[in-house]
């Protein structure tokens, strides 16, 4: 049996997508910015898309930006909320230590140009509370930019009550909702949200194709020159396809998110349960405000890396973190936020489910996980150790 427990990298397409897909690229192949019948034929293809993304988030069409993936639409939201903030003399911005690289590499170049980030520290279930970035806001602080939900550990932040701090003080604020868009009911208004970037393939659409949402209003700053597409704030030739593709995916996953929820947090929940039952393993993030399909373990003892190799032979395939930093030997900047040691962090798993995981599959990873487990800790100095009481177990 194989398994894809990795959705939160990357999502499989439905068919209806790759056939929305399909027909666009066969039918409506004109550049939109084109004066004559098939250019303006793909400029109204387009705009639906436009309207259709709009509605799935509360949204007027004009306040969307189509980007090639949510780490555009990061860079982009960040940047244009520092500049919006630099030419009113505040230098100030507030985010939290376990965001996505997208925003943290972003957060790093600003510093060096002169910014100041604060990074508030993420309490041991993953979470931040709105209190919490109200004490952090300053009269010189320009935006706030907290992720919607975690893309390792799932946990749900307060958004609406964080964008209700935001509003009340007049700072901008952002919200990298990759992992949330077509999994959690989202408002743009209701949530008092400025700007929110979301990624297509998270939600079975194509890769290399997002969306940025900015309130009207807002100025945004170019990060791509060129030409006048997106209205000028985004320069290249719209991906039709993609984003015809990635609007009949959100369409799809919006109109079944109660439905889908249940399915997959009851999936969830055996999962943890049944992982829950190793000796000296970890769940990591809160166990009830995270996302439907999250499940994130330490096992003491083991590293991830062989872990996941293991796995892969048994025909599961998983990660140990996000799927931007699977390549490094570090351990994940996510586990350390929560304050877990760096050896107990190595050991880390991240299964991430969907509506198209069976109730099969899920019994499969719970025969074959703890005895991969077991099989790497018999051959593990360092468990050797701390079964001989040598060192101190840590969960």
């Amino acid at each position: 049996m194989r398994v894809y427990a990795d959705n939160a990298a990357t999502t499989q397409m439905t068919p209806e997508v790759l056939d929305a897909m399909y027909t666009c690229m066969k039918e409506t192949y004109g550049n939109p910015s084109s004066l004559h019948t098939v250019g303006q034929k793909a400029a109204e293809v387009l705009l639906d898309a436009r309207e259709r993304v709009a509605k799935c988030l509360g949204a007027d069409p004009k306040e969307i930006i189509f980007t090639s993936g949510g780490s555009e639409a990061d860079n982009q939201a960040i940047i244009s909320a520092a500049k919006l903030g630099e030419r009113k003399g505040k230098k100030h911005i507030i985010s939290t230590a376990f965001e996505h690289h997208a925003v943290l590499h972003t957060l790093n170049k600003l510093e060096k140009e002169g910014f100041e980030i604060t990074l508030l520290d993420v309490h041991e279930n993953g979470l931040v509370t709105a209190e919490e970035v109200k004490n952090a806001i300053r009269e010189d602080t320009a935006l706030v930019t907290i992720m919607f939900a975690n893309n390792e550990i799932g946990t749900i932040q307060p958004i609406r009550e964080i964008g209700a701090v935001c509003r009340e003080a007049g700072v901008l604020f952002h919200t990298d909702a990759v992992q949330a868009a077509g999994h959690l009911a989202i408002d743009v208004v209701d949530m008092n949200i400025d700007m929110l970037s979301l990624s297509a393939h998270k939600f079975h659409g194509p890769k290399g194709v997002g969306v940025l949402y900015v309130k009207k209003g807002i100025l945004l700053t170019n990060i791509i020159e060129g030409g006048a597409q997106e209205r000028g704030k985004r320069a290249g030739t719209e991906n039709i396809p993609g984003i015809v593709g990635m609007a009949k995916a959100l369409e799809l996953a919006v109109a079944k998110i109660p439905e889908n929820a249940a399915y997959v947090s009851a999936l969830r929940d055996k999962l943890i349960d049944g992982l829950q039952k190793i000796p000296h393993s970890k769940l990591n993030g809160d166990p009830v405000k995270r996302l439907p399909g999250n499940v994130n373990f330490c096992f003491e003892g083991i590293e991830g890396e062989s872990l996941l190799l293991l796995l892969d032979m048994k025909g599961i395939e998983a990660s140990s973190g996000s799927a931007c930093t699977s390549g490094s030997l570090d351990p994940s900047h996510v586990l350390l936020a929560l304050g877990l040691p760096h050896e107990v962090a190595h050991g880390s798993l991240r299964l991430s489910l969907s509506e198209m995981t069976t109730e099969e599959q899920v019994d499969y990873m719970l025969q074959e996980i703890p005895g991969v487990v077991e099989y790497l800790r018999n051959m593990s100095p360092v468990w050797d150790e701390l079964e001989k009481g040598e060192r101190k177990h840590v969960i």
